[in-house]
């Protein structure tokens, strides 16, 4: 039944993401917010929802553990088996904006994530505020860096005309589905962890962290599949950014998040700075500003290592 509802909870969070994502660029036109802006800022708040209600719920209902570890998750399995995969599918380009913005910024905030919950195992609400500041400031840099004639592929021009009833109901459908599939997923993903006997740590950076990548991975291998120009590097640089920032960030706005499982600290952050890390060499030997199928192969080997490692070492 556990699994039922670990399910159920997937398929509410996808929906409601996509409800949001689209609620949410509609809202947008309606104020004149530019096409550039909304695919900046908008789109990539609405698909951070998911990991925001499953981390908010799982805070508040006593696993701090499952908060942690589903951002530290999807950082790891966005650069592992997301990029990996899309990799093995069609090679990726990789722009200079890369490792010229996108990239520091992302390893700051994962440095600074760490040395956050390292200080005194709790991410407190001033912790949060900066986290959340730091994202904020990174935007502005983002589009002001950003030429106005940008092209961003992720806005739907259609939803431009969409009217005002209609963006009440997604916002509304968007809302519940989001709501009750991170109340099932939390609850179904504890279940799963008593039953198999491993800690809601392991939970979270596996299962949950997986479930919360998948729309992203779908979308990836389906452009790198029609040869369309597959997902930026920029824009899973991003994510990653968005779930310490936004995610973890908001959260412990609301509740402080105590770091309950002591492998978070002592394993699975630093493969998530690993991997973040491992990106320079890759997009600078042997071909430059290219992550080939091969590139991708060896990231989707490293994911199969560290989830070997945490189910193998996680059990209770």
């Amino acid at each position: 039944m556990s699994i039922l509802w670990v399910i159920l909870g997937f398929i509410l969070l996808v929906v409601g993401g996509e409800f949001l994502v689209r609620s949410s660029v509609a809202l947008s036109f309606k104020f004149n917010i530019s096409k550039m802006v909304i695919g900046m800022t908008v789109v990539s708040f609405a698909t951070s929802a998911p990991e925001l209600l499953v981390s908010l719920q799982a805070a508040l209902s006593g696993s701090p553990a499952i908060a942690i570890n589903n951002v530290v998750g999807s950082n790891i399995a966005n650069i592992g088996l997301v990029l990996g995969i899309t990799a093995m599918v069609g090679s990726i380009a990789v722009d200079k904006s890369f490792y010229k913005l996108n990239w520091p910024v992302m390893m700051v905030f994962s440095i600074v994530l760490y040395y956050f919950l390292k200080n005194d195992n709790v991410l407190t609400a001033i912790e949060g505020g900066i986290l959340f500041t730091g994202l904020i400031t990174f935007l502005f840099l983002l589009i002001r860096n950003t030429k106005k004639d940008s092209v961003v592929e992720d806005v739907d021009d259609a939803l431009s005309t969409v009217s005002n009833f209609k963006i009440g109901l997604w916002l509304l459908i968007g809302a519940v589905a989001l709501y009750f599939g991170s109340e099932w997923l939390v609850f179904g993903a504890k279940e799963i962890a008593m039953a198999v006997g491993v800690s809601d740590a392991v939970i979270g950076v596996s299962l949950i962290a997986i479930g919360t990548s998948v729309p992203e991975l779908a979308a990836s291998v389906i452009a790198a599949a029609k040869q369309e120009k597959a997902i930026s590097l920029g824009n899973l640089i991003g994510s990653n950014i968005f779930n310490i920032g936004s995610v973890l960030g908001l959260t412990a706005m609301v509740t402080p998040i105590r770091v309950t499982e002591p492998q978070i600290l002592s394993s699975d952050i630093f493969w998530m700075l690993g991997f973040s890390a491992v990106l320079i060499p890759l997009i600078f030997l042997p071909k430059r500003f290219q992550i080939s199928r091969v590139k991708g192969f060896f990231l989707v080997i490293g994911y199969g290592i560290f989830m070997f490692l945490v189910f193998t070492h996680g059990k209770l």
